[in-house]
């Protein structure tokens, strides 16, 4: 994969910003305080993953010079299986070293929108929505769901989660894009193909000690009543609440708790996650490249095509990526394209 561990490289980062730790000012920028122990707890967490490594590939191979020869079929398939399972532990540990991006171990904020075409579109929202809660059912991420608007017919109008997890927005970056869809349309009488398109854009999750300025002037707050389910009470009362950030026309809204005060505070929270992407990319002068990214849903701008008919195949145009097995990426494996994402520097980099 090309990643390194470099362990001498992250024990001497370590070192240097634990020094910084000892100054008698250092609590005196709090939010930079806790930036510096962040950071210094991400490398232990991962130095102490490289060494349990090393001691149970160091118990393996003591092990095994103990049977030698002379192990049974029982010994020799544990040994076998626990090589296996090693070399999975090896090969996410290497992925790591590819995700050390500032924001890459943070919890991400994904959403969803179908493109033009109704229905089919909406269905086809629906099915991308269900691909990535399975994918971090399988990666054993939480996921919380913010809004969900539903089709009038079928599928989704938007949809937004926040998901939880060990570098869950490094994982997830290499999905924000057109995703394109060509099937046999369910919704049509006379059977005939279909091409649908969908966006999804993904966002690192910040934290409240993180400082966005977000003046109340710069603000339109609306309520209204929630049209996803919840019962009586949601469907009643005007809970929901969709927040606009008048400068930037970013539009953010949550409709999924039963309290306005409380979908006020979580549509609040996803406005400061895209405040901060915001900043970051104006930070690194890459507006152009934002603006590359957020194309028209539509023909030409996709990212990755999932072709149903007349033949099987999901292709990453990114990276060249491909595979036959269709059913298995809808139920959550594409970590294939992930990891082909991550390993290529100029893509995970943009």
């Amino acid at each position: 994969m090309g990643g390194s561990f470099d362990l001498d490289g992250r024990r001497e980062k370590i070192n240097k910003l634990e020094q910084l730790t000892s100054a008698p000012d250092f609590w005196a920028d709090n939010q930079k305080a806790q930036t510096i122990l962040k950071e210094i707890s991400e490398h232990k967490k991962w130095l102490e993953k490289v060494e349990r490594f090393n001691s149970e590939l160091g118990d393996l191979d003591e092990f095994l010079s103990l049977t030698g020869d002379n192990g049974d079929s029982q010994d020799m398939a544990d040994i076998n299986l626990s090589l296996e399972k090693m070399v999975t532990e090896l090969e996410k540990l290497e992925l790591t070293t590819l995700l050390s991006g500032p924001d890459d171990a943070r919890n991400a904020i994904l959403t969803i929108h179908p493109g033009a075409g109704g229905t089919e579109s909406q269905d086809w929202a629906d099915m991308l929505f269900r691909m990535y809660n399975r994918w971090c059912e399988i990666r054993g991420f939480a996921v919380s769901l913010l809004d969900y608007l539903s089709g009038e017919e079928a599928g989704l109008k938007s949809a937004t989660i926040e998901i939880t997890g060990e570098y869950a927005y490094g994982y997830l970056k290499a999905e924000s894009g057109v995703h394109r869809l060509v099937r046999i349309s369910p919704f049509d009488a006379n059977s005939r193909r279909h091409t649908s398109f969908a966006s999804v854009f993904v966002y690192p999750e910040i934290e409240d000690s993180v400082e966005i300025e977000i003046k109340e002037d710069d603000l339109r707050i609306d309520t209204y009543r929630s049209s996803g389910a919840g019962g009586q009470h949601v469907n009643k009362t005007s809970s929901a609440v969709r927040i606009t950030h008048i400068p930037t026309n970013i539009v953010v809204q949550c409709q999924n708790e039963r309290s306005q005060i409380k979908n006020r505070d979580v549509a609040m929270k996803m406005l400061r996650s895209r405040l901060y992407q915001m900043q970051v990319e104006e930070q690194k002068k890459k507006q152009a490249a934002i603006e590359k990214t957020k194309k028209k849903i539509e023909w030409g701008s996709q990212i990755s095509s999932y072709v149903f008919h007349p033949y099987n195949m999901v292709k990453d145009h990114r990276t060249n990526v491909e595979t036959s097995n269709v059913q298995a990426v809808m139920d959550g494996n594409i970590d294939k394209f992930i990891e082909a994402y991550l390993a290529d520097p100029d893509l995970r980099e943009n």
